[in-house]
């Protein structure tokens, strides 16, 4: 085996491949993970760091977890490929919650006075549109559909994301077409205090922007709450066969009792910042709201 370490999501592990792999193609996923991929040597003094050992599945995919190490058996094609960063990523999330981080599906914003605002929402919900909107109001990219929220003492953080976002075309002729990627800038490169939580829904039929009061929170926003927090421990589909291999992975048995309870803690903690669900018939008018309630 190949001894490394890399560094991603905001945390430092020890990683062992097969010797002579290629980690060219994970390398350039860096842009589209919180806190990036980089491979460095293995530095003594992490003795206590997480670990992730990679082989070769002889046959179908394989994940085992084994104390602080979690032992990977990919295909060769998606050891090669981008789909060795997305999948080691997602093997350390549990020593990330572990460590009182957590990668979330959502999107992050950071007001030009610097507070952090999380907005979530569905897939299609307009986070991504909203974002950018904030981003030419003035506010710091925070991260886009990828956030690290954090516990730290007396304070819920919001840590850098993934860097990069995919943009719909404006042209509708160009519905079909792939989303090109483009950089977010300028970007978070600081933890920052979070102040408040956006759930947004835009949609034309919206007939006028408006927020309202999420808290106490429903039982509807529980659930969502706890799932989307445990999204990137517990039911995640990260292909473990590569880019054209079939899009589907087992549930990786990362999760235990210790990170539920604290998970449930975090929810508690959010109730506690100003919580909001936002309505709004577009992009537009919907950042204009944020800013006026946040700057």
């Amino acid at each position: 085996m190949n001894p490394a370490a890399v560094a991603t999501g905001h945390l430092t592990a020890a990683l062992e491949l097969p010797p002579g792999l290629d980690t060219g193609p994970a390398v350039t996923a860096a842009s589209r993970l919180p806190g990036g991929w980089h491979l460095s040597t293995p530095d003594p003094k992490h003795r206590d760091c997480p670990s992730v050992t990679v082989t070769y599945a002889d046959a179908e995919p394989t994940v085992t977890v084994d104390g602080q190490t979690v032992r990977m058996s990919l295909t060769r094609g998606a050891a090669r490929s981008s789909t060795l960063a997305y999948t080691t990523y997602t093997a350390l999330e549990r020593a990330r919650q572990q460590r009182q981080m957590l990668t979330l599906h959502a999107n992050a914003a950071v007001t030009p006075s610097g507070r952090g605002i999380l907005l979530l929402g569905n897939k299609g919900a307009g986070k991504t549109s909203v974002t950018l909107a904030l981003g030419a109001r003035g506010w710091i990219h925070a991260g886009d559909d990828l956030t690290v929220l954090a516990e730290h003492d007396a304070e819920l953080l919001i840590l850098p994301g993934k860097a990069t976002a995919a943009v719909r075309p404006q042209d509708p002729e160009l519905w079909q077409a792939p989303k090109p990627v483009v950089d977010l800038a300028p970007f978070l490169r600081v933890p920052v205090p979070l102040a408040a939580v956006i759930r947004l829904t835009v949609h034309p039929a919206a007939p006028r922007p408006v927020l309202v009061p999420a808290t106490p929170f429903s039982a509807n926003e529980q659930l969502r709450l706890h799932e989307a927090l445990a999204r990137y421990i517990s039911g995640l589909p990260t292909p473990l066969t590569g880019p054209t291999g079939a899009p589907y992975g087992p549930v990786w048995p990362l999760d235990d009792l210790p990170l539920a309870r604290w998970r449930a803690h975090l929810i508690a903690r959010l109730e506690q910042h100003p919580y909001t669900y936002l309505y709004a018939p577009d992009p537009q008018s919907a950042a204009d709201l944020i800013t006026e309630e946040h700057v």
